[in-house]
């Protein structure tokens, strides 16, 4: 008797990066990573931050639950396997000074033990979110009414506009060889080199410019060293990333219309969703002053307001003598207790998620989440 056997492959390649079930859809989490990168680029977080993939499972790793949350805590890590999530997205990164051993000793080690028992990755954006034009300042801007903003530290670019991080520009007169001197120098690694005609001193001349690398830079000296005529014409610049107009830290925004200090506490009180919060009246100041300018950063903003001119400072958190001296210059102060100022933009980035993501994935929020501290 004579059996037909037929053989299914055990390892099917994928065309997409999400598959589509009667029920459930899903992304791989290296797809779903750089659909997170595309909404706000990591490269705009800050330079000390820690931010991106912190905990991976083995791979391949799929997401259908992307789970958000301001602070992951053991309780909301809790909620987060209770609820089946794939992917935890904590705003702050539960992984920040460098772990030496992942023991049951520490809360942090344990976030990272339950993770990985549970193949649940985890994944922080941080201060990039902070300086996305999308992101949680510009979230916190919106309890002020309408005002126009721009940010207190922009952001820079993350590449150079154009090759290398140098330029040197040098003049070749007619009695100097310039095609010597321009394959002279494209022969060094790492460099474009471009001409035009210029006139110095009533002398037609050949302006040589040179894009080059750090590293490319101590060549071109040297060559242009070898000819004084070069070397006493030639001039360095140090390029700049170009500023990004409307990414950086904090927001320094001008109301369309002043309001008292009090209606402005109201709107602040009701955009976040608190009963209290803390003020520092500005030398000379009363709850009648008004507010047309207000600098905001979200957290815990001292570095980023200090020196700036506002009617207001808004944030979660200052040391008392930033307060202080913001106060002496007639500066009001209010401060809403750190996560507070940031926690109430994750509802907004569930909707924005879910849109950038064409929905192909579950976006929940932590209901477990909060602040640490409260009035009592």
């Amino acid at each position: 008797m004579l059996l037909s056997v037929h053989l299914v492959p055990t390892k099917v390649r994928l065309a997409q990066s999400w598959i589509c079930s009667s029920s459930r859809s899903f992304m791989d989490l290296k797809a779903l990573l750089s659909s997170l990168n595309d909404f706000a680029s990591l490269s705009f977080a800050e330079s000390w931050d820690n931010v991106g993939l912190l905990v991976e499972p083995s791979p391949p790793h799929t997401v259908n639950t992307l789970f958000l949350t301001n602070d992951l805590t053991e309780a909301v890590m809790e909620e987060a396997l209770q609820k089946k999530a794939d992917l935890i997205l904590s705003y702050h990164p539960p992984i920040f000074r460098p772990m030496k051993h992942i023991t049951w000793k520490t809360w942090k080690e344990r976030l990272v033990i339950r993770a990985l028992e549970n193949r649940v990755g985890i994944y922080s954006p941080h201060t990039a979110y902070d300086a996305a034009p999308q992101g949680v300042n510009n979230w916190l801007a919106k309890g002020l009414g309408t005002c126009s903003s721009r940010p207190i530290h922009p952001s820079k670019a993350p590449n150079y506009p154009t090759e290398g991080t140098h330029r040197v520009e040098f003049s070749v007169n007619h009695t100097q060889d310039l095609h010597k001197v321009t394959s002279a120098l494209k022969g060094i690694g790492d460099v474009s080199v471009t001409s035009f005609s210029a006139r110095f001193d009533d002398e037609e001349q050949t302006r040589i410019s040179v894009n080059c690398t750090q590293k490319a830079l101590m060549q071109v000296v040297a060559f242009l060293s070898k000819n004084n005529q070069l070397y006493q014409k030639t001039e360095i610049l140090s390029l700049e990333k170009p500023l990004l107009l409307h990414t950086g830290m904090g927001r320094l925004c001008t109301l369309d219309e002043s309001v008292s200090l009090a209606t402005m506490i109201e709107r602040i009180k009701r955009h976040l969703k608190l009963s209290h919060l803390r003020l520092a009246l500005g030398i000379g100041k009363t709850l009648g002053s008004p507010v047309k300018v207000v600098a905001l950063c979200a957290g815990s903003g001292s570095s980023v307001l200090q020196g700036v001119e506002a009617d207001l400072y808004l944030t979660g958190e200052m040391s008392h003598h930033d307060v202080l001296d913001a106060a002496s210059k007639g500066i009001n102060v209010i401060l809403c207790e750190h996560s507070n100022t940031e926690r109430g933009f994750l509802s907004d980035l569930q909707e924005m998620l879910g849109a950038h993501l064409e929905n192909k994935i579950n976006i929940i929020l932590s209901e477990t989440d909060r602040d640490p501290l409260c009035v009592v």
